[in-house]
């Protein structure tokens, strides 16, 4: 009888610490053991001269989600899924982007109907927060965080996702409370709109442009204010 349903002999296996010549022995689609002369497996798969490494973990990416303009994405979960699983991760952790007058729980919701059977690897879902009224704060993203979902992502700029200080600082606050994780982009909005409205008025409004317009000051200056607030 086989002990294993797949065994990987002859690899190298790289781990967070360490690198080592073993096999590995997996049953129902679990790591079991990882050692030498593990016994026999239904499959086995010969990794001589290959590298044997952890699925790795995509934890920015994004998968059928609607713009603040209500584009969507190119990839829908089958496919951003399988393409992820091509380049080595067996997990990712794409957006649901929350957009003014939507409830967060819906947004959460709807992301998950869209990955259901669609996704071939393990997900999760990093959260965008761009309208945090009382009941986010008070009520859904409380629950949400207690559920798992425990990292969220606020903007300075874009002027359908930008929140103002006062918002992030409830966000930031209600994120220490819980133990939750927030992400900031952060760049200083009125400055981008300065630089903007001058390039345009001069005729510099080609792609190249964009980089121009984001200067470093716009980011250092929101970088320094975020941090402030986090305090």
């Amino acid at each position: 009888m086989n002990k294993y349903d797949l065994l990987i002999k002859n690899g190298m296996v790289h781990t967070a610490v360490e690198s080592f010549e073993a096999e590995i022995g997996v049953s129902e689609g679990k790591i079991t053991a990882i050692g030498q002369n593990l016994g026999h497996a239904e499959r086995v798969i010969d990794a001589d001269g290959m590298l044997v490494l952890p699925g790795g973990i995509d934890a920015h990416c994004h998968i059928e989600q609607e713009s603040s303009t209500r584009i969507m994405t190119a990839d829908d979960f089958y496919s951003g899924s399988v393409s992820a699983a091509f380049g080595g991760n067996t997990t990712f952790l794409p957006f649901a982007a929350q957009h003014r007058g939507q409830s967060l729980r819906e947004v959460v919701d709807t992301a998950r109907e869209r990955a259901r059977n669609k996704a071939v690897i393990d997900y999760g879902l990093h959260l965008i927060i761009s309208d945090p009224t009382q009941n986010v704060l008070e009520v859904e993203l409380p629950s949400l965080i207690k559920e798992g979902y425990t990292s969220f992502k606020v903007y300075m700029t874009y002027e359908m996702l930008k929140i103002n200080d006062r918002e992030m600082l409830d966000i930031l606050a209600l994120a220490r409370r819980h133990g939750a994780l927030t992400m900031v982009h952060a760049e200083n909005n009125e400055v981008i709109n300065w630089i903007s409205e001058r390039l345009m008025q001069r005729g510099y409004n080609a792609p190249k442009f964009h980089a121009v317009s984001h200067s470093p000051v716009a980011e250092s200056e929101a970088s320094r204010r975020a941090i402030d607030l986090a305090r």
